[in-house]
């Protein structure tokens, strides 16, 4: 199995909607976002809708793990149920009742009438504790009409200021059509949020692959090439599942060829081995055929490494606020170049390490500038409270990621690109109380995956 070959504690690509995996969107940061205000705020009826596979269910586990103890919560999974049965499963979920005493106590048998009055009691006893509760109910387009109108007359459970119960109904995009309907008028109307989950952009595709692969393990030295994303992308439409199938059988092949680094080749083919068509025009010939060589790969590997070995040594000549001197003394100055965004150097096939030509035939970073190294991690939880941390200070980080070796993936935390030594200093002194061992390093480094040799 690949889990063992390339030492996953766990399976990186499960199926499973396991909420240490989620990987936050931008769609998917904005839904979770207004959910937990609607619940906060008691808001009584909340829909949550998205396509197929971009992890509705993922996200409501993740939702259900934020709750505190003063909340009683109730996730149905199954939607093919009755009134009766509906609202015999709410009970047992919010622990009013037990299994046994709905098959062979009073319940039982009880009326819906009696069901929701035991319910709306337990609602009500929450209300002197400062207690909420709150229902979510997945796949909520296979819902009846009948047991739609039920939810609606639950939402209706309230005290004079406040509602006793939060109702999220989550299902796929065609559950807005149903709440369209003239008999679910009074339902839709009670509507307070309506939030959808969108399929992944390419950048996000490449964050969200990369997060499951160090959720997995904290770092690893599995990586994928950018055309690899980029079919992983076209192939998957941005959908979270299908790129997990991808992926997941990537590896496969990858293990089978023994090596780490997956590249366009394997998504071909574990595209072709899931039946799935590749867009037209998308393969851009990034290995020679199928299968990939592993020598082809630890050339791939070189190269991206030494013209990152040589960037370093040139960035050396670098001091905050002068010049970047390559030239021989006495040669006129190279023309400065204005301070905008620097395009990354384009990785060329460079001759074997014994005859790598020296640092300054490399082109070296922009004259004058810098960027500011956060940390370095080991570990993804300290670069997401890193990255929290950054942001709620009105900074936009981004990351490099290093492989130092074959099992020492290491994440870098930067910061921007900066002209001068006051831009620099200005920004220093934001950041040391929370980031002391923040510095300003020579150089601009793109938001790129950086391999050593």
């Amino acid at each position: 199995m690949y889990e063992d070959y390339y030492g996953f504690v766990q399976p990186p690509f499960s199926l499973t909607p396991d909420p240490r995996f989620l990987y936050r969107s931008e769609s998917h940061d904005l839904a979770l976002q207004q959910v937990w205000q609607a619940i906060r705020r008691k808001e009584g009826f909340i829909v949550l809708t998205g396509d197929i596979g971009t992890g509705k269910t993922t996200l409501c586990r993740t939702l259900l793990e934020q709750f505190d103890e003063t909340t009683f919560t109730a996730l149905i999974l199954n939607p093919f149920l009755s009134v009766e049965e509906l609202l015999r499963e709410v009970l047992l979920s919010f622990g009013i009742v037990s299994k046994d005493a709905l098959k062979n106590g009073r319940l039982a048998t009880a009326s819906k009438h009696e069901l929701v009055r035991t319910l709306h009691d337990f609602l009500l006893s929450l209300v002197s504790l400062h207690g909420s509760a709150v229902l979510i109910i997945d796949e909520a387009q296979h819902l009846s009409t009948d047991v739609l109108e039920e939810i609606r007359v639950l939402s209706n459970l309230e005290t004079n200021d406040q509602k006793l119960l939060q109702i999220v109904i989550v299902g796929q995009l065609n559950l807005l059509d149903i709440l369209q309907k003239a008999e679910l008028r009074q339902l839709d109307q009670r509507i307070s949020i309506r939030c959808s989950l969108k399929p992944l952009t390419r950048e996000e595709v490449e964050a969200y692959v990369t997060h499951r692969l160090w959720v997995a393990r904290g770092s690893t030295s599995v990586t994928f090439t950018p055309h690899a994303f980029d079919l992983v992308h076209s192939i998957s439409g941005g959908v979270p599942r299908m790129i997990n199938l991808l992926c997941d059988r990537s590896l496969m092949i990858g293990c089978d060829e023994k090596t780490s680094r997956i590249s366009e080749d394997h998504v071909v083919a574990a595209a072709a081995q899931l039946g799935q068509d590749i867009p037209k025009g998308k393969i851009k010939g990034e290995g020679a055929s199928r299968p990939a060589a592993a020598g082809s790969t630890r050339t791939r590997a070189v190269v991206i490494g030494a013209v990152v070995l040589a960037a370093a040594i040139a960035s050396a000549f670098v001091f905050l606020g002068n010049p970047l001197v390559l030239t021989k003394p006495g040669s006129p100055p190279a023309t400065p170049r204005t301070p905008t965004r620097v395009a990354p150097p384009k990785l060329v096939a460079l001759p074997p390490p014994a005859e790598m030509p020296a640092a300054a035939a490399i082109p070296p970073p922009a004259r004058g500038t810098a960027s500011i190294l956060i940390g370095t991690f080991d570990n993804v939880k300290d670069v997401e409270r890193a990255e929290a941390s950054l942001k709620a200070l009105g900074f936009t980080p981004y990351e490099i990621d290093i492989l130092m070796g074959p099992d020492d993936m290491q994440r870098r935390v930067l910061l921007g690109r900066y002209a001068t030594r006051e831009e620099v200093d200005a920004v220093l002194a934001r950041l040391r109380p929370a980031f002391p061992g923040a510095r300003a390093i020579p150089g601009v480094y793109e938001r790129v995956r950086v391999l050593a040799p």
